[in-house]
């Protein structure tokens, strides 16, 4: 097998829900040895959530679960019990980063403080993800997607102008998160080649949407600078832009301003920069020209054509576009295919499903799938038998007492 970037990095994963299951998968998916700790009988929440196959939960069957937990190997483990606490501590002894998502509470609770682990393990890595961070008068408090994406993020402006704010599909904020604690997790692997020191990395969810450059970050510079807030937009009210349906399904466009003259050619209309409405910038940038242009002439234009066809003609006059893909039209589009963006996972339990693959390519140590997700508690034996010398009377025993 070929060897990948962190193939030599040792990971214990206490983390649960998105954010922390997606910053290890991202270690573990580039070569990382992640061992994912679980409650013993329960696992991780995600095991609880769908999508399922036929629509009937399983706990070995979330699809959510199958995609966050790919390359890692799976223990269950009792922190609160104090046999359990000490096979943890003496797991540590050969792990390089321990990445946890608990309540900032709960570790210094388990007496698994960093300072704890640190007297184990001086080079250890400790990192914690929360929603606020681990000091603060908000670092107890608890949060949802939307809670964290209204305080840090982007809410304020996404939505219609005359209803209530709306926040984007999906976990955006927690898988950000997860990404950034990635980036922050390699930082601190990096600065212990240097120092030869571990240390506490604090990774707030709120703060990664509210220091990101999608998110708040322009809106406070815009606020500082000029004393303005970015209004909300009536969807399709700017000229030749936005979501636009056509023939079998919606097209994005992105062309106004200076792009405006590309889409007329797009459209075998250049003849319409004579007309006094759209003639200049000025007279395009009035709602009432831009949706006279978009009701009258684009959308007919457009729901005439495919998405394929419109636009393999918007890319021949360089107008910023693209499909609005269902999934199966994304799985199957013939660019992703040839750049074998999609793998097939066979899983014990769940049976041969599509994941998303690489997010990224290496050329010399590249993605690679070594295991699907773990079974609850899959790998007990063989870590505590090879890792800590445990047999198998002594295992037995520790899963009849519910520890494992």
């Amino acid at each position: 097998m070929t060897m990948q970037a962190l193939s030599d990095v040792r990971v214990l994963d206490l983390t649960h829900h998105i954010a922390g299951p997606y910053c290890t998968k991202m270690l573990a998916d580039y070569g990382a040895d992640v061992l994912k700790l679980e409650r013993p009988g329960v696992g991780d929440v995600t095991r609880t959530m769908g999508p399922f196959p036929d629509d009937e939960p399983h706990p070995e069957k979330s699809g959510l679960f199958l995609h966050l937990n790919t390359n890692k190997r799976g223990i269950t483990l009792d922190l609160k019990n104090a046999t359990g606490r000490s096979i943890f501590l003496d797991l540590i002894k050969n792990i390089d980063v321990v990445i946890e998502s608990f309540a900032p509470r709960t570790m210094p609770s388990l007496d698994l403080s960093y300072r704890t682990l640190e007297q184990i393990n001086p080079r250890i890595i400790l990192v914690s993800i929360s929603n606020f961070g681990q000091t603060g008068p908000y670092r107890d408090y608890k949060a949802s997607e939307m809670i964290l994406h209204g305080i840090g993020g982007n809410l304020r402006n996404l939505g219609l102008p005359d209803r209530e704010p709306n926040k984007y599909g999906t976990q955006i904020a927690l898988r950000q998160a997860g990404l950034i604690a990635t980036s922050a997790t390699m930082a601190a692997l990096f600065t212990r080649e240097n120092n030869g020191q571990g240390e506490h990395v604090d990774v707030s969810i709120v703060e990664t949407q509210a220091g990101t450059q999608d998110r708040r970050a322009p809106q406070i510079m815009t606020s500082q600078f000029v004393n303005q807030v970015f209004p909300r937009r009536v969807p399709g009210s700017a000229l030749a832009s936005g979501t636009l349906p056509c023939k079998d399904g919606y097209i994005s466009l992105s062309g106004g301003g200076a792009r405006f003259p590309k889409v007329l050619v797009m459209l075998d209309r250049s003849d319409l920069l004579e007309d006094p409405r759209f003639a200049t910038p000025a007279a395009r940038a009035a709602p009432e020209n831009a949706e006279v242009f978009n009701q009258e002439i684009l959308i007919p234009w457009l729901m005439q054509r495919t998405m394929e066809e419109a636009w393999a003609l918007a890319q021949k006059a360089r107008v910023l576009s693209g499909p609005i893909y269902t999934s199966e039209a994304l799985v199957a589009d013939r660019h992703f295919q040839d750049r074998g963006m999609w793998v097939d996972v066979d899983h014990p339990v769940a049976g041969t499903h599509t994941l998303p693959g690489r997010p990224i390519i290496m050329g010399e140590t590249p993605w690679q799938l070594r295991r699907p997700a773990p079974l609850l508690g899959q790998h007990n034996e063989e870590v505590l038998q090879s890792h800590l010398g445990y047999d198998l009377q002594e295992i037995s025993r520790l899963r009849e007492m519910q520890i494992i």
